[in-house]
């Protein structure tokens, strides 16, 4: 049986934002940030708790666990029917898609935020709370992990990604689109997503993530490898390919015990081709790399972070 209460926790953001003259800075929290949202679901009973008021850039790896441990105290309380967050938009994917990974509750928690501060026309704040707020309460929100909720869509963690730097309808999933829509009062469900959960107790922080482009030399990679951490994430380009000089370093990374990812350099695709080159697919396979499927860089240092905590690494 599902609880009545949704616990709305606020971290910050642009939502909490106000600009007094000197540039917009987070003010709001609670409450506060709730305004007339809370009054407009009769059917559920709001719990607020202020976690933070920082834009989501400030936010260390420590802070997030910490917002994971709180959700997840949340999700288990018999009387809470889910947890609705509120986020800076920087990071908002980084934080539902750890939340996604890592909280194995078949109740639902949404984050949500906004591009224009309170002191803007067109403030989106209040009503993307409502709207988070109406997903939560929804029966068939269940089971369907960490969502987004931005301009009346519904996003899944694990593929929403931020797209636009100031249009409030910035959040887009490449490949799938949204897993379901509000129209009104009404929300359409379109589909649902198989979760990927992994158990751990502890992020592994000495995880690195690093980028290709044209003609860019393995520096930073070797002396990552010759630093001997726990991990390195590489964003590549096109379907998750790096330059043949990289090759070697991933290769003594692997063999040393350092867990090397190659995530895709696209906005969409997947880690799959039939090239046979240097630094293709297949040849950093073999080199001992994991490709990152369907994960974009971030995503997939998120994940690397989480599966080597679950392995004691940190």
């Amino acid at each position: 049986m599902n609880g009545n209460s949704v616990v709305v926790i606020t971290t910050g953001g642009t939502i909490a934002m106000r600009d007094d003259g000197a540039g917009a800075v987070p003010v709001l929290e609670g409450e506060g940030l709730l305004g007339e949202s809370a009054n407009r679901l009769p059917e559920v009973a709001l719990q607020s708790e202020a976690f933070a008021n920082l834009p989501s850039v400030h936010l260390t790896l420590t802070q997030l666990w910490q917002l994971r441990q709180r959700v997840g105290a949340h999700l288990a309380d018999e009387a809470v029917r889910g947890v609705v967050i509120t986020h800076g938009t920087d990071t908002l994917v980084e934080t539902a898609f750890l939340l996604d990974l890592t909280l194995a509750s078949p109740k639902p928690v949404v984050v949500t935020g906004a591009m224009r501060t309170v002191s803007e026309a067109g403030y989106d704040g209040h009503a993307n709370i409502q709207q988070a707020l109406r997903v939560v309460a929804d029966d068939e929100a269940r089971h369907r992990g960490t969502m987004v909720v931005f301009t009346d869509e519904i996003h899944a963690a694990r593929y929403v990604t931020k797209s636009q730097s100031h249009s409030p309808a910035t959040f887009r999933s490449p490949n799938w689109g949204p897993m379901g829509r509000i129209f009104g009062t009404e929300i359409v469900w379109g589909w649902t997503v198989t979760r990927d959960w992994v158990e751990c107790e502890q992020l592994e922080p000495d995880v690195h993530l690093l980028m290709v482009a044209t003609g860019t030399e393995p520096l930073l990679l070797s002396m990552l490898v010759e630093q001997r951490v726990a991990g390195i994430v590489i964003e590549g380009v096109g379907a998750n390919r790096v330059p043949p000089s990289w090759l070697p370093w991933i290769r003594r990374a692997t063999a040393q015990g350092t867990a090397v990812v190659v995530a895709h350099g696209t906005a969409g695709g997947h880690a799959s081709d039939g090239y046979g080159y240097a630094g293709a697919a297949r040849s950093l396979v073999e080199a001992g790399a994991t490709l990152a499927r369907g994960l974009d860089a971030r995503k997939a240092r998120l994940r690397l972070m989480a599966t080597l905590g679950q392995a004691g690494r940190g």
